[in-house]
């Protein structure tokens, strides 16, 4: 087809702005880390006094908020810039709900590399880069440290559901990581027990952000691997939060009979995941976590929910229900031994 011809509206912007979205990860992130939005939320609302504020220059300070402004964070009325609610609530230092640390882990160089060498990678349906799942390994520490404030987010309905209509007394968090979730589910539940399952350096997180809940005196760590650790029993309930994705089917099936084998009878175990509708281009945001798992995982996925239901099925539990978490992206399957 010749493309001066058929339909006139047709033009390659949506092309270019895909190939140049790298760019718009580069502004966001040196926005966070400059401050930017604090800045101007603070008065600091023009190149000249958010450069001042910032200690940048006021070129590079106007270039990087105009490009906000057509990418829709901030908005520009004459000399003066303002924020878009989003960033007013989220990536304001001062307001409760900054979540602006994320861009430690998600923009962070390792992570980004991964995708230096794509067209190796689904090349191969596997990272061209092999990454480190080593405890040593100091990303999944910046992990806890960045992640627990977005999770902060969704961790309390998440504990509200995966408790409902009961009194658990012995939790077990699988990768626990930040530890909100577990902690969350203490809060709700005074007389729980908690017992939290990551890497020992992790678990140091955990443990903070206990300490500061107040929930430290319930707070139990599990060093290790959630593959080898012993968990003991007598579980009530337990999370796994953000953690099945990384591995195949198989792998996942030998964790969660670990898991049905540490409940009580009768107990419950509550699985939080981006889970894609079943054409798996649907909703956006859970659908393509499917190429961020192909990037750094040999074998890792964004599971449906009817695969997460045969997981569990074989694994031996039974009354396997879907969950939405609004606002989160996430879902949330509960099942039961």
């Amino acid at each position: 087809m010749n493309p001066s011809q058929g339909n006139a509206a047709v033009t390659p912007e949506h092309l270019f702005q895909s190939l140049n979205a790298y760019q718009l990860t580069a502004a966001m992130k040196a926005a966070i880390e400059l401050d930017v939005f604090t800045a101007i939320g603070e008065g600091a609302n023009t190149a000249e006094s958010a450069g001042a504020r910032c200690k940048v220059s006021s070129r590079g300070m106007r270039i990087l908020c105009d490009y906000l402004c057509v990418a829709g964070f901030l908005a520009k009325n004459g000399a003066q810039y303002s924020m878009a609610a989003d960033s007013a609530l989220f990536l304001d230092r001062r307001s409760p709900a900054y979540i602006g640390s994320v861009a430690q882990f998600i923009a962070a160089p390792a992570l980004v590399a991964h995708y230096n060498d794509f067209t190796e990678t689904v090349r191969r349906g596997r990272p061209a880069t092999e990454g480190t799942t080593s405890p040593e390994d100091p990303i999944w520490v910046e992990f806890a440290r960045a992640m627990g404030p977005l999770q902060l987010l969704s961790a309390n309905p998440f504990a509200e559901l995966a408790c409902a209509g009961m009194k658990p007394q012995k939790v077990l968090d699988i990768a626990a990581g930040h530890g909100v979730f577990g902690i969350a589910v203490a809060k709700l539940h005074p007389e729980a027990q908690i017992f939290a399952a990551d890497w020992a350096p992790v678990l140091k997180v955990a443990e903070e952000t206990a300490r500061k809940a107040g929930v430290q005196g319930r707070y139990h760590l599990l060093p290790g691997s959630a593959f080898d650790v012993d968990f003991g029993c007598g579980y009530d309930l337990v999370l796994i939060t953000n953690f099945l994705h990384h591995f195949d089917r198989d792998t996942n099936v030998r964790l969660l009979r670990k898991i049905h084998q540490a409940l009580v009878p009768g107990g419950r175990v509550a699985v939080l995941e981006f889970i894609p509708d079943e054409n798996r281009v649907s909703p956006p945001q859970a659908a393509v976590f499917s190429l961020t798992m192909l990037a750094v995982t040999p074998a890792g996925d964004a599971y449906t929910f009817s695969e997460h239901e045969a997981m569990l099925k074989e694994a031996g539990f039974t009354d396997v229900k879907l969950h939405p978490l609004p606002p989160s992206p996430h879902k949330v399957v509960i099942a039961q031994r």
